[in-house]
């Protein structure tokens, strides 16, 4: 049986006993199959682990936009038009991956399975408006850097 044979059959255990979505669905969104082969006997806190990757990337993209003075210099001029644009539902998905973060934290603590598996649930049922959002700013981004683009290229610098 191959290691993610393996991992697929635990986490099966574990979403009859919890009610936890479908395997599939939390691997498309947080790649859990990387835990194939890890051995533990708290999987749920390995995965909660491997959401929070994902989040806490999330969560330090969106604090550049809130608080640039560490960004690197290629997201200055796209900060600069998007701050006032973006602003409130930037803050808004910030104070949601803070909170989903805060959450894992407490979590870090103390191992409980059962908290363990309500944060899987928890999060996987917020994650389609948290991605939304997420996709919206990153079009935003990308018009900036559209219109960034097409400025340069109109423009003589010689």
């Amino acid at each position: 049986m191959s290691e993610l044979s393996k991992l697929k059959k635990e986490y099966s255990r574990l979403a009859s006993k919890f009610n936890l979505p479908e395997f599939e669905i939390l691997n498309h969104r947080f790649d859990i199959e990387k835990l194939a082969g890890k051995e533990t006997d708290m999987l749920l806190r390995e995965i909660r682990r491997a959401i929070m990757e994902k989040t806490v990337t999330y969560f330090k993209f969106v604090e550049m936009f809130l608080n640039p003075a560490a960004a690197p210099m290629f997201f200055l001029a796209m900060i600069k038009k998007l701050n006032g644009i973006a602003r409130q539902p930037l803050e808004e998905l910030y104070i949601e991956l803070g909170k989903l973060e805060i959450e894992s934290i407490e979590l870090e603590n103390s191992y409980n399975e059962k908290k363990e598996a309500d944060f899987v649930k928890s999060v996987n049922q917020k994650w389609d408006k948290i991605s939304e959002r997420f996709a919206e700013l990153i079009q935003k981004i990308n018009l900036s850097l559209k219109t960034r683009e097409e400025k340069k290229d109109g423009s003589y610098f010689g």
